[in-house]
């Protein structure tokens, strides 16, 4: 292979990774992050924090990679997917398979410095990972499935840091669950026709015309349950002040999403970004004033 050759299997190969769109790591990893920074107080270790960054970048990655191998009779009929690289035919099903497998392989070695309490909830993490896109085919809101997926980093990094997952850990992934499902369902907004017309079921589909009340509905329980997680902890001011931004971002979104416009449903999901960040730089600063005052 010359080194032309190389470089676009290279290009290839990073677009059916998705590193060319980091929405969706951003959205593994904001989670992971409130955890982390919970559970350690406020100070996290280097260590973990980049164990858990690339962490969470490979096996985005994977599953990336995973949902397109399993999609990929499906992929060419939407228009949205049409190009993707599986869909496309610029990938075979083994190399991605391969793929797969690597990055998988890559992120369990790097848990392996870590606490042993930390590898059965990994094994779960990549079932998830790899079971998710089947979950299309049989699940009226496969959203709330992704979100278990997408929040498992959520557990892992209280087990990583005390050895066990408190209820509080249990309720943040709860919490994650419902945001998966508003920040999803905008996105399934934008194919909803297409999802339609070849027979795989989304949050889109399933809630109908009440979509856009769904999604709201899911952003406020999401924050409810961070705001009874808050409350437990004693967190105070700052903290709701990050929930009251990301409640703001909300509201936002419905203004994107209540014309059920493709374009601005996709705006919406990528924004979500922000609504994560949010919530992180509300606990990062609750727990800096403790550790400043105290």
């Amino acid at each position: 292979m010359n080194y032309t050759a190389l470089i676009e299997k290279l290009d290839t190969y990073e677009k059916l990774m998705r590193l060319d769109k980091p929405i969706g790591t951003l959205l593994l990893l904001w989670p992971t992050l409130w955890a982390l920074w919970i559970a350690t107080h406020g100070q996290p270790p280097l260590f973990l924090v980049w164990i858990f960054t690339l962490g969470t970048l490979l096996m985005r990655s994977a599953g990336c990679v995973i949902n397109d191998w399993a999609d990929r009779d499906f992929d060419p009929h939407v228009a949205r997917t049409k190009d993707r690289p599986l869909a496309a035919g610029r990938v075979s099903p083994r190399e991605a398979l391969v793929l797969a497998a690597a990055l998988t392989l890559c992120a369990g070695l790097l848990i392996l410095p870590i606490w042993q309490d930390i590898w059965p909830l990994a094994l779960v993490a990549v079932f998830l990972a790899a079971s998710y896109p089947f979950t299309k085919r049989f699940f009226a809101i496969p959203q709330a499935y992704l979100g278990i997926a997408f929040g498992f980093g959520i557990p892992m990094a209280f087990a990583a840091v005390m050895g066990h997952v408190p209820p509080l850990g249990w309720a943040m992934l709860g919490a994650n669950i419902f945001w998966a499902v508003a920040y999803d369902t905008e996105y399934a907004m934008v194919d909803r026709e297409d999802d339609l017309k070849i027979g795989i079921k989304t949050a889109a589909i399933t809630f109908g015309s009440f979509d856009v009340a769904a999604v709201m509905i899911c952003y406020v329980m999401a924050l409810l349950i961070l705001a009874m997680v808050g409350e437990a902890l004693g967190f105070g001011l700052l903290y709701q002040s990050g929930l009251l931004v990301a409640g703001l971002i909300a509201i936002y979104h419905f203004f994107l999403i209540r014309d059920r416009d493709r374009m601005q449903c996709f705006k919406a999901f990528r924004h979500n970004n922000w609504f994560g960040a949010a919530i992180f730089l509300g606990i990062v600063a609750e727990l800096n004033s403790k550790s400043f005052f105290f």
